[in-house]
């Protein structure tokens, strides 16, 4: 259930929190690269229709027309969360010199790296090991694996399989017992470290005040109702990260993506409520990526790995725009559409507009988005 936060600080091990903080970010990564085209869809664009002649969506079937452009019949909750002024679009997000490597291109979204640069530590967890160093929790992702852009230096967040299972777990030891053996003292300071971040969980939890209508019944719709249980339970923690994977539509992507798109719009529409409901949607920003966007022009009954595709935001006081140009079909790059915004901007207008902090600090140089927020 528990996967072992990065390293650890004796320092570390016994800082507090107090209270909840103003501001949240919840990260949804869709692993494998979604269709971006078939997600907000230039419906109005005849070449859209010509390079997808089986996979265009009818224009009968795209919902919320906004200057050409519209979502996913699958997205009918997220069109409306659009309508209320509370989603904005980012159109053709990405990145110089695009990487098609699903590995690759995930490394360079999460640690905020140009093309050719390696990174040890993701951009969050860059920010949490000086925007949060004092806090004990400061991030939480709920996932199977580890997420490289909460890996920090310092800063001990978690990853949790399913928190279903932590009121299996209690913190027994109140203090370390340390010994000869550094090896040894180091597993003990971070099973110490692990369980008093699974106490400030249940503690979370219990105060979280259940929401009054249930949440959709799929995975990702769970990780959330914990998400914003434990956001209401004041866990303090200021970046929650979860994923859903399936968007890897090399073949039949019509009924692939409409499933995942589906489960997508169901769990979000439930936070969505959930958050609006208990007054938080302001302090709450959700936003939803994925590692690329696919290629323009269809194989047959999929599509391949291609570079630039939309970003959403939802929440935390945005402006409810749809920022950026329409895909451009006629003025591609050897069959992929061209970046218009670069990811890094995107992280910059978040730190700076959500946490007050400085994005320099931690080798984001890119001009922020206005209008955004």
């Amino acid at each position: 259930m528990l996967l072992l936060p990065n390293f650890l600080t004796a320092q570390n091990l016994w800082t507090t929190t107090s209270g909840i903080t103003e501001n949240v970010l919840v990260f949804i990564q869709l692993n494998g690269g979604n269709d971006g085209l078939n997600t907000f869809i230039p419906f109005n664009d005849p070449l859209y229709y010509a390079n997808r002649p089986t996979l265009g969506i009818p224009k009968e079937k795209i919902i919320n027309s906004i200057n050409g452009m519209g979502f996913h019949p699958a997205l009918k909750d997220m069109a409306a969360i659009s309508q209320a002024g509370h989603l904005t679009v980012l159109q053709n997000v990405g990145y110089p010199e695009p990487n098609r490597s699903h590995f690759r291109s995930q490394e360079i979204w999460q640690t905020a790296a140009n093309v050719n640069e390696y990174l040890d530590y993701g951009w969050l967890g860059r920010l949490l090991d000086i925007h949060c160093k004092d806090e004990s929790l400061p991030s939480l992702n709920i996932d199977t694996v580890d997420n490289l852009a909460l890996k920090a230096a310092t800063a001990n967040g978690l990853t949790l399989k399913d928190i279903n299972k932590i009121k299996n777990y209690t913190n027994a030891e109140k203090e370390v017992v340390l010994s000869d053996n550094p090896q040894l003292d180091f597993v003990r300071k971070l099973q110490y470290a692990s369980l008093e971040g699974m106490d400030e969980i249940n503690r979370a939890l219990q105060k979280g005040q259940p929401y009054s209508e249930p949440y959709a019944n799929n995975p990702l719709s769970k990780n959330l109702e914990w998400i914003a249980k434990l956001i209401k339970g004041n866990l303090n923690s200021k970046i929650y990260y979860t994923s859903l994977n399936g968007f890897d539509t090399h073949n039949n992507q019509l009924q692939s993506q409409q499933k995942q798109l589906t489960i997508l719009n169901d769990a979000v529409y439930s936070f969505y409520k959930d958050l609006k409901t208990n007054n938080l949607l302001n302090n709450v920003t959700l936003v939803i990526f994925s590692e690329f966007g696919r290629r323009v022009k269809e194989n047959g009954s999929g599509t391949d790995h291609g570079t630039a595709g939309p970003m959403f935001i939802i929440g935390g006081n945005n402006k409810g725009k749809i920022i950026g140009s329409n895909p451009n079909l006629s003025k591609l790059d050897n069959g992929d559409l061209l970046y218009e915004t670069d990811f890094r901007s995107v992280y910059a207008t978040l730190l700076q507009e959500k946490f007050k902090f400085d994005p320099t600090l931690i080798n984001i140089k890119n001009n922020s988005i206005s209008g955004l927020f």
